[in-house]
């Protein structure tokens, strides 16, 4: 009979495995045919997912403490091994003897690790005794170079390591609300506080269809920083809006609760269909349109278009902690190609006076600024406008000097964070 949380604990070296080596994200991982969690009862999955996420949050650090006690290269099934188990005492604070009996059974059961049973004993056991003092005296995990030298044309050497300290610390849920009075009702009656933005952020994560209002669909999952875009519209009532790029959907609902009729279009069929549950579970409508939006025509002009655009996904970093794994050599020029060419598309469908608002999950300079600087230079019809962050409950340091929200992951630190994200404003002048 196998020990409890053994399978659990085998997932999450799997995962890192196909992070670390594959260079597989792992949404894609778990959602896939051949999810390694596919065997997993709830539970487990939930435990694997979690461990491997705080591993590779503390790769760094675990790796300087665990390179104090190994003398020679160790086998990669090996260092996963160790690295999960370090991730268990260091991190997550599970008793040594446990996490530290769970990785010799780890190593006896593969062929490639048997022999190496005793050196993970030892190891762990040094790590578990010293490893604590070490630990806690170090800096954060650090972003690879390629993420570090595009932040860096925008951010200090301080404010750097404050974000990566954002990414070590993980990210708590947000709900965004259809009405302000169940939101109210919900932070009563549940575990959440009120944000300064009207998001409502839980204090301790839990089991999401489960939750009150969940069946009901009084509110959606959303990260506090992606609430803001559509936020930056203003009063949508009977407004034609179209949401570009909308999978997986919470930009969608936003608008429908705002009052628009919105169309929403999306290159993934299969994306698309989450969009679609996700309506009919909070009861909002939206003309959902399978379609590449470069080839696609609309049969009527916009009073207002969300522009959320595919990118590098940088600012999510505190989500997803083995994006700078899996896509440590990403092609960021292809992605600007990308948003250049559905920025003109865009720009071309909005009614005389219509809004855009042009955002991104992305913390480089490149993804925002710059392109609002390139878009400038391709169409003078389109007219920045300056977007007063305290109307949407942000504070001023949170925008830029032209009037653009910067959004960083350390952002109201002492209240868990936020995604990093960048959004901009323009009118239609034709």
């Amino acid at each position: 009979m196998a020990k409890p949380g053994l399978f659990a604990r085998e997932a999450a070296v799997r995962l890192l495995h196909a992070v670390l080596l594959e260079r597989r994200l792992l949404i894609d991982i778990v959602n896939g045919e051949d999810s390694l969690l596919i065997d997993l009862e709830p539970s487990e999955r939930a435990r694997a997912q979690s461990l491997a996420m705080t591993t590779l949050r503390n790769l760094g650090p675990i790796d300087f403490v665990l390179q104090k006690y190994l003398t020679k290269q160790t086998p990669f099934a090996l260092l996963n091994i160790l690295r999960v188990s370090a991730a268990e005492m260091l991190v997550d604070g599970i008793a040594a003897h446990a996490a530290v009996d769970s990785a010799v059974t780890m190593a006896k059961r593969r062929h490639k690790t048997a022999h190496l049973k005793d050196l993970a004993n030892a190891v762990l056991r040094k790590v578990a005794s010293e490893g604590m003092d070490i630990f806690e005296g170090l800096e954060p995990q650090e972003l690879p170079k390629a993420f570090r030298s595009q932040m860096a044309k925008i951010v200090t050497k301080e404010e750097m390591t404050s974000i990566e300290r954002s990414h070590q610390a993980g990210a708590p849920v947000d709900l965004s609300f259809k009405d302000i009075k169940k939101a109210n009702a919900f932070i009563e009656n549940s575990n959440g506080i009120m944000m300064p933005n009207g998001s409502v952020r839980l204090k301790r994560a839990g089991q999401i269809t489960e939750m009150n209002g969940f069946l009901d669909g009084d509110w959606w999952v959303q990260d506090l920083a992606a609430s803001i875009p559509a936020k930056c519209f203003g009063d949508l009532s009977g407004k034609k809006v179209l949401d570009l790029c909308a999978a997986p959907g919470g930009k969608t609902m936003q608008l429908a609760s705002m009052g628009a009729t919105v169309t929403a279009l999306d290159i993934s069929s299969k994306r698309l269909e989450r969009v679609k549950q996700n309506l009919e579970r909070t009861k909002l409508k939206a003309n959902c349109i399978a379609a590449d939006a470069l080839k696609w025509k609309p049969v009527e002009r916009f009073d207002a278009i969300l522009l959320d655009a595919p990118c590098s996904a940088s600012g999510t970093i505190r989500r997803h902690p083995d994006l700078p794994f899996a896509k440590e050599n990403f092609d960021l020029g292809e992605l600007l190609k990308l948003q250049r060419a559905l920025l003109l598309k865009a720009s071309n469908w909005l009614v005389p006076g219509g809004i855009l608002i042009y955002s991104t999950c992305s913390i480089f300079s490149a993804e925002g600024e710059g392109q609002v600087q390139w878009l400038a230079k391709q169409n003078n019809d389109l007219i920045p406008q300056k977007i007063d962050p305290k109307l949407i409950g942000l504070s001023d340091y949170m925008a830029n000097k032209d009037g653009q929200i910067r959004l960083r992951p350390d952002f109201f630190a002492d209240l868990g964070g936020m995604d990093g994200f960048f959004v901009a404003k323009f009118t239609n002048n034709k």
